[in-house]
């Protein structure tokens, strides 16, 4: 056994193991390390490789190994193992052609000796042969190679003594040197159904071993699927089983979670995000050389959100890429569930919010026995309404996902702090909680605090709107439908308190809670139906200058300066309204009116300004 550093293996430096007449030379299998610099010296054996790394298989014998280490990540042995076989030692193999090729699988053994086999052969054979029936023409040998390549023999090893005594013709070999295709002398006698017995003995127990390794990964991920384990958990078992750093990033880049199996984070973390955008992938499942990198995507239902990466240095074995498959799976299972569970509480919480608001329980009762089956105690407890209004309106996946998200962090919220509520969306703006604090907590104090973490968990986007408190289920519907009215007014606010009430929004509530009332309408009409009209003809911006006028308290040099307008050009705006209106812009009475039938126009027109 040989022992390198993995300093040395980044040289590059050769170690070579003698197996009788046959030297094998090879460089062990170097860590990815970024900027170049080798980790902490440790100690690793050749040829056979660590667990869930593949083996490194060089072979040299007569002539010159190019100073190049070959990886073979397959599950089947390579011509360079068979020669290592002692059913094959024991016939003193020369490699004679193609020293470099050696990493090539081998499927089975076929012992021929004739030369029309081709097409008994389906490729990945080792043909053995005495070669007594090869013919003795150039043109006939080189036919018979290339025949053999065409199907993708894996090498010929032919046995000296019976028709040919020293050396292999130079037809052969040089058709051999041309089609890449390993030729291999027997200097001894061979025992070709020993040598058969051992290569398929040898590649039955290569494919029963993946069976087994494969059996172990199914048990392992299953049991984590089972289990909801986090992806700190699953990328622990990734790294114990591979022995290799494995770092769980998002689309953009950025890690979420990871295991550096010991190496050190500034190392391996270092320009992340840089380094993971270089690594390209085409496909689900790759291999990035230049990295080290392993890479599968992770995601369900053709939604992906994340890539898994398992840094292994040379190209992975079949094991390797086994394992990061079935990690991705296991990882995408658990996002899936995590939210399908989820959801699922969302729709039950959304249910029963929407049968009191909707008056659909003959018994309001019901809805109490409903909440209690899910968790949330209602009964003999104040109650409040609450609506989380989203500022921005929107349709499709992603303000559904938005929604989604939202309604699950205010959950999130309430579990946190302890507070029985039920949880769930309105419609796709908005989301409802019933709230029941508890008796002992002032009900504001109580709101306080769920505001600020809800604002923790969804941002400082949505408002959070506040209905009156009752102690009577029935009443609850209009707690929600007073949140609602509260939210859809205090989504345009510029205040932004922690919450909103009713009285809150003075005015402009009282105005918003009429709006769809027919005398409103007809005021905002009478007071700006000229003005707007006036608009409406010339394409011009009155009703926007009498708004800058009024919200600078008629200060007529502050309004200009908002409306970035000079003082002549504003003055002469205000006498053009104040024709059309005939009104005096300089009554307080007046002006209080306009300002009012303003509000009110926001209001009939959902599109409140701030």
């Amino acid at each position: 056994m040989v022992s390198v550093s993995p300093a040395a293996a980044l040289r590059r430096q050769p170690h070579a193991v003698d197996i009788g007449s046959v030297r094998l030379t090879g460089y062990q299998n170097h860590r990815y390390t970024a900027g170049g610099r080798a980790p902490a010296a440790r100690t690793v054996t050749a040829p056979r490789a660590p667990t869930g790394c593949a083996p490194w298989h060089p072979v040299k014998s007569q002539g010159t190994l190019p100073d190049r280490a070959i990886y073979t990540g397959h599950v089947l042995p390579t011509l360079a193992d068979v020669l290592r076989l002692p059913a094959l030692q024991r016939a003193r193999p020369r490699v004679v052609v193609g020293s470099d090729h050696l990493d090539v699988a081998v499927r089975w053994v076929h012992i021929a000796e004739v030369t029309d086999l081709a097409h008994l052969l389906r490729g990945g054979e080792l043909v053995l042969t005495t070669g007594i029936a090869m013919p003795d023409e150039s043109a006939a040998l080189r036919r018979y190679v290339d025949d053999l390549a065409a199907v993708g023999v894996s090498g010929i090893a032919v046995e000296l003594g019976r028709k040919y005594h020293s050396d292999l013709p130079e037809a052969l070999l040089g058709a051999a040197r041309e089609a890449r295709i390993p030729v291999i002398s027997l200097d001894r006698e061979a025992r070709f159904v020993e040598i058969t017995e051992a290569v398929h003995v040898r590649v039955v127990n290569e494919q029963l071993e993946e069976l087994r390794e494969s059996e172990q990964l199914h048990e392992v991920f299953t049991r984590l699927s089972v289990d909801g384990a986090q992806p700190a958990r699953v990328l622990r078992e990734i790294a114990r089983l591979s022995g290799c750093p494995a770092v769980l990033e998002n689309l953009t880049h950025q890690v979420l979670a990871c295991d550096l199996n010991g190496e050190e984070p500034g190392i391996l973390l270092t320009s992340w995000e840089s380094r993971s955008r270089a690594a390209r992938t085409g496909q689900r499942t790759v291999h990035d050389p230049a990295a080290g990198w392993l890479i599968t995507t992770v995601g369900a239902r053709g939604q992906d959100w994340g890539r898994l990466i398992l840094i292994c240095g040379a190209s992975p074995t079949p094991r390797l890429t086994m394992l990061v498959e079935r990690a991705a799976t296991t990882l995408a299972l658990g996002r899936l569930l995590e939210r399908h569970q989820e959801s699922l509480e969302r729709q039950t919480h959304r249910t029963i919010i929407a049968g009191i608001v909707d008056r659909s329980y003959s018994d309001p009762e019901e809805a109490l026995v409903r909440a209690r089956a899910v968790g949330v105690p209602l009964a003999g407890r104040q109650l409040i309404g609450l609506v989380l209004r989203l500022r921005t309106d929107g349709t499709g996946l992603a303000a559904q996902a938005r929604l989604a998200d939202t309604a699950e962090g205010a959950a999130r919220a309430c579990r946190e702090l302890r507070l029985p509520a039920l949880v769930g969306s309105l419609d796709d703006v908005r989301v409802g909680i019933l709230l029941a604090p508890p008796a002992q907590e002032d009900p504001d104090s109580c709101l306080h605090r769920l505001a600020d973490r809800i604002r923790e968990r969804v941002g400082a986007g949505p408002v959070l709107a506040v209905g009156s408190r009752t102690d009577d289920i029935r009443e609850v519907r209009r707690s929600f439908l007073e949140a609602r009215q509260v939210g859809d007014v205090a989504v345009h606010q510029t205040d932004h308190r922690p919450f909103y009430r009713l009285p809150d929004l003075r005015l402009r509530g009282l105005l918003h809670l009429f709006r769809d009332d027919e005398r409103l309408q007809t005021y905002v009409e009478r007071e700006l139906g000229p003005l707007l009209a006036y608009d409406a003809r010339h394409g011009s911006d009155l009703t926007e200058m009498l708004r800058r006028y009024l919200a600078a308290g008629r200060n007529k040099a502050l309004a200009a300066s908002t409306a970035h307008l000079s003082r002549p050009a504003f003055y002469e705006r205000l006498r053009r309204i104040s024709h059309v209106l005939d009104a005096d812009l300089e009554s307080v009475e007046t002006c209080l009116s306009l300002h009012v039938a303003l509000l009110s126009l926001d209001s009939v027109r959902d599109r409140l300004q701030s």
